[in-house]
C-alpha cells in the first residue's frame, strides 16, 4: 500500500506533527530527526523560522 498524500505538499506555514508525510518532509528540510523536530515544535510552537532556529541554537 502506497501513500498517496506523500506528493502533498506541506503547508510551509506551519509544522503540523500529526501528519506523517509533512514530519518526513521537515525532516528532510531541517536535516533533524523525528525526535528532534517534535521537541523543537513543542519547545517554540509550529513556526517552520522558529523551529529552524531551535534545531540550529541545539546543535550549536
Amino acid at each position: 500500500m502506497t501513500d498517496e498524500t506523500s506528493d502533498i505538499p506541506p503547508d510551509v506555514r506551519r509544522i503540523n506533527v500529526n501528519v506523517l508525510h509533512e514530519v518526513r518532509s521537515w525532516m528532510f528540510t531541517f536535516g533533524c530527526t523525528e525526535a528532534e523536530l517534535r521537541l523543537a515544535v513543542r519547545a517554540v510552537g509550529d513556526s517552520p523560522d522558529a523551529v529552524r532556529a531551535c534545531l540550529h541554537e541545539r546543535k550549536g
